[in-house]
């Protein structure tokens, strides 16, 4: 798979991914490639600046595209689809909600989701720990949990 940046003739960057650039260029030429914020099908590749990690940095390393030529020094984040940022506003408003509204048990999130879900204590909301296994053992056990979003911005 391939990511590349996207201009549309009126300047909307988007990015999108190929299963190869030759794939990219049948899709180009049959017109099938459209700006998701004008729907044009006149779009080219922009600029993109090579990602190059080490093996000891690919854990840390995070995928961001590269800032068209027109951008300014105020812009502060990478451009990013339309649809992504509202998806973005709307997990982060998810966990704001959460957070705010439910009480944060920690490590002991397992045993306290358990305990409600077999009646030993009251409903409540609550947030917090678990390992993969741990989640995998209370889905398995019936006991409805979900991941809180994470966002980029939780990892800087």
């Amino acid at each position: 798979m391939i990511r590349y940046n996207l201009r549309c003739e009126k300047g909307h960057a988007f990015e999108s991914w190929f299963q190869s650039s030759a794939a990219y260029e049948s899709q180009e030429k049959r017109r099938l490639v459209s700006c998701p914020a004008c729907g044009s099908v006149k779009v080219e590749r922009a600029i993109m600046a090579p990602q190059i990690v080490s093996k000891k940095g690919r854990e840390q390393a995070a995928p961001a595209p590269a800032a068209p030529a027109d951008a300014t020094a105020s812009d502060s984040t990478p451009l990013l689809m339309a649809q992504e940022r509202e998806l973005r506003a709307k997990l982060k408003e998810l966990r704001d909600h959460i957070v705010k509204n439910a009480d944060n048990v920690g490590e002991r999130f397992p045993n306290e989701a358990r305990k409600m879900h077999y009646g030993d204590i009251e409903h409540r909301p609550i947030y917090g720990e678990a390992s993969p296994d741990e989640a995998r053992a209370l889905i398995d056990e019936g006991v409805e949990v979900s991941p809180l979003p994470v966002l980029p911005d939780d990892r800087n």
